[in-house]
């Protein structure tokens, strides 16, 4: 078993093809594959059966906090999943997760089991489990992954997440097969984790290709479109026109072209100006 702790803010970005596409050459020769590079991710979320957390999630409240399970490609029985429990203050994130076998995970959170690490960390995991009755297994959600390092040897990291797929009939990582797109075919999500603050270059590749600070939980968007019965038109058709291609809007949209960049500027300084 491997226990890790992590504290960085978390900012997202979604993307359109030609923003992506911009990004990626503003990247190379600053940021190259890390050790997972390219992967497929899938996660089962945790929840009660009311969606408590999804709900509290998509809320916005200064604090909020999600338990899932996660596997880097297939899994099976015995493979070594990741229980990670994220928590999110003020714009920080903190995550503590371990890791165990996919079967001693799930026995965990659907039986009244006491066999689980008894760590800190996994003391932590299992008083939220008491915290919430009935929290199981509530959704599957799985997309691929792109991540980056910086060459520079700073703590910026980088992710590009596509494909984005979830479904709650047969929330299993042995078969995510039962799975449908949440996001249409031709956007990314783009993750940026840092807890040192912006460079100059990304500053600029961000402002240069209209790209903007967005919220989206991909637990909470998923719930919305599976839940609720929201598109992604529902949920970011606003949006498309200030966030997505913000710099390329004609004249008329000039209130909108700086609501975005203002929004893009305050999260950069919240980020830049943190001891």
């Amino acid at each position: 078993m491997t226990a890790m702790i992590f504290k960085r803010y978390e900012l997202k970005y979604l993307m359109d093809r030609e923003q992506t596409e911009g990004l990626l050459e503003s990247m190379d020769g600053r940021m190259v594959l890390d050790g997972y590079g390219h992967s497929q991710i899938n996660n089962i979320y945790l929840d009660t059966d009311n969606y408590l957390l999804a709900r509290r999630s998509i809320e916005r409240p200064p604090y909020k906090e999600k338990l899932r399970f996660r596997s880097y490609g297939a899994a099976d029985d015995d493979s070594e999943v990741f229980v990670e429990l994220k928590k999110k203050y003020e714009s920080v994130v903190y995550k503590r997760r371990l890791s165990m076998p996919l079967s001693e995970a799930m026995e965990w959170f659907t039986t009244d089991t006491d066999r689980f690490p008894h760590t800190q960390i996994g003391n932590e995991i299992d008083y939220l489990r008491h915290r919430y009755p009935g929290i199981c297994p509530a959704m599957l959600l799985c997309y691929e992954r792109e991540a980056y390092r910086s060459l520079d040897g700073s703590d910026l990291r980088i992710t590009l997440d596509t494909n984005i797929r979830a479904g709650t009939d047969s929330v299993d990582l042995r078969n995510i097969s039962g799975t449908r797109r949440v996001m249409p075919d031709g956007y990314t999500l783009m993750e940026v984790k840092t807890m040192y603050g912006f460079p100059g270059w990304l500053n600029s590749a961000l402002e240069e290709n209209g790209i903007v600070k967005t919220s989206f939980s991909k637990y909470g968007n998923a719930y919305k479109e599976l839940e609720l019965g929201l598109g992604f038109e529902d949920l970011y058709g606003h949006r498309r026109g200030c966030a997505l291609g913000a710099a390329r809007l004609n004249d008329s949209d000039g209130v909108c072209i700086q609501a975005a960049i203002g929004e893009q500027r305050t999260a950069m300084a919240g980020v830049q100006n943190m001891e």
